[in-house]
Formats: C-alpha cells, sequence, structure tokens
C-alpha cells in the first residue's frame, strides 16, 4: 500500500510548524470531530504456517484497507496539551494469501487513546502530534476460497499509536482536520483454534474530519 499520504501530511507539517506565534487553545476546552478515515495496513503482513492444517508454509498474508465514519473527542487538560479519544463505525478487512487469493474476512474495531500537542501559530492552520495507545478487536471473522469451512479467530490487540495533523480555521470555533495516524496492530491467527502464527497489520490510518471547538 503507499505510504504517500503521510509523506504529504509530513511535509505540511513542517511547513506549518515555521509560521509565528500565536493564540493558545485553553485548558478545559473540547473539540468534537467528525470525519472519514481509510485504514491501509502494510502491503506485507507476515507469513502463516500450516502445516498443522496439512498446508505447509504460506506466502505472505494481505489485509486490504477499509474506509468508514469516525468521530474524536478531545478535553484540553492544559493550554495546548488536549487528551483524545477516536472512535469509528467497524471497519471491514478482506485477507488474502499471495498467489492464493481471498481467504477470509473480518471486522474490527481500533479505539484509540492520545495524548495531543497541538502548536500555535498565526496563521489558518495549526498543526498537532500525539502519541497514545491503541486497542483492537477482531469480530465477524469469515472464511472462503482455501480456507473455506475452517473457523477463522483474530486475536484482540494492544499497541502504541502516533499522531500527526493539520487543522485550517474555518470561522472562530470550527476548523477542517486533515490527519494520519500510525498504529501497532499484530494479532495471533487462529485456524480451527490451531494458531498459525501472527499477523503484523500495523497501518497508516488517514483521512479528514470536521471539528468544532466548545
Amino acid at each position: 500500500m503507499s505510504r504517500k499520504p503521510l509523506l504529504l501530511l509530513a511535509l505540511a507539517l513542517a511547513g506549518a510548524l515555521a509560521a509565528p506565534a500565536a493564540l493558545a487553545q485553553s485548558a478545559g476546552d473540547w473539540t468534537l470531530g467528525i470525519g472519514v478515515h481509510n485504514v491501509d495496513p502494510k502491503s506485507s503482513n507476515g507469513s502463516l504456517d500450516a502445516t498443522a492444517l496439512g498446508l505447509g508454509p504460506l506466502p505472505p498474508t494481505e489485509v486490504d484497507g477499509s474506509v468508514r465514519p469516525t468521530i474524536t473527542a478531545e478535553y484540553f487538560i492544559r493550554d495546548n496539551l488536549g487528551i483524545e479519544v477516536l472512535a469509528a463505525l467497524p471497519f471491514q478487512h478482506d485477507i488474502s494469501i499471495r498467489g492464493v487469493g481471498k481467504v477470509g474476512s473480518t471486522k474490527q474495531l481500533p479505539p484509540v487513546v492520545s495524548l495531543q500537542y497541538h502548536f500555535t501559530n498565526g496563521s489558518q492552520v495549526t498543526p498537532f502530534v500525539g502519541v497514545g495507545l491503541n486497542y483492537t478487536t477482531f469480530f465477524s471473522e469469515d472464511t472462503t476460497g482455501a480456507l473455506a469451512g475452517t473457523r477463522l479467530e483474530l486475536e484482540d490487540s494492544w499497541g502504541l499509536a502516533a499522531h500527526v495533523g493539520l487543522d485550517f480555521a474555518i470561522g472562530e470555533r470550527s476548523a477542517l482536520r486533515v490527519d494520519a495516524r500510525w498504529a501497532d496492530i499484530g494479532t495471533d491467527v487462529k485456524v480451527n483454534g490451531i494458531k498459525l502464527g501472527k499477523a503484523d497489520i500495523d497501518p497508516l490510518v488517514y483521512g479528514v474530519a470536521y471539528v468544532w471547538r466548545f
């Protein structure tokens, strides 16, 4: 999968950081963001060993992307410093084995809690960075193709997450947000109760949102 959105966002962030100082966001403020984001897993998610199923070692596993509506809420515990919670409608991903094709699908929810710093600047663009914790729960697993008729299980995952973005001011209390996250998501894969290995998904999550401050 392409990593161009993260590169473009990083370049824009570097430019915004060069802007002159401006007013800070105040302690006690809240923001609410409604948007749409794409979960873009890395291109190769590791290889599984299906020897116990009579299939032997498998080629690399691939997980496709998924776009869903998202919502964020952030509370500023100090000027410029906030705690944000990310939620979303369930993302759905097809699971394929290189050279074999689609073998399954799953749904997942990846809530993230982040500590974020919003830089002050004198332009209409406010950059921010954050670091936090991601919990991903998988459900509604299904199998097809080479794994049809088997029972697929993906274990829940805990991992670190990083966040960068830009808020483009629209009026005094609203902004258009462009952002990208990286999350450390790795899940143990089981088929018929037999562990076949670990899938390292580690996606970029990027998109846009409309943000209100109150």
